[in-house]
């Protein structure tokens, strides 16, 4: 069974950068495709970014390209998000997604989620 397990997340002002990681333990090979998605209080689960499995494809929501960037050290098993000039709306849980081939962009077709990490953006 595949286990995610965000981390990164904080307070940070508008501006600000934050880190994100997900480390993924056992059955790696089930969640070749991963991905960052996001929820805001009232809103739905919205995809954020997305990387395969060697890293050399990327897919970015609009609302961040430019700002975010998404990595894998596949020999870490770790996802990263790496976000700059944050904003006040990127305030969010943010999670991690995969699934096995296929970069999920639809939260409907994530196998497994992280439990979730704050992120903060004051203005």
């Amino acid at each position: 069974q595949v286990q995610l397990v965000e981390s990164g997340g904080g307070l940070v002002q508008a501006g600000g950068s934050l880190r994100l990681s997900c480390a993924a333990f056992g059955g790696i090979d089930s969640v070749n495709g991963m991905a960052w998605f996001r929820q805001a209080p009232g809103k739905e689960r919205e995809f954020v970014a997305g990387i395969n499995w060697s890293g050399g494809i990327t897919y970015y929501a609009d609302s961040v390209k430019g700002r975010f960037t998404i990595s894998r050290d596949n020999a870490k098993n770790i996802v990263y998000l790496q976000m700059n000039s944050l904003k006040p709306e990127d305030t969010a849980v943010y999670y991690c997604g995969g699934r096995k081939w296929v970069v999920p962009k639809d939260p409907v077709t994530v196998d497994f989620w992280g439990q979730g990490t704050q992120v903060t953006v004051s203005s």
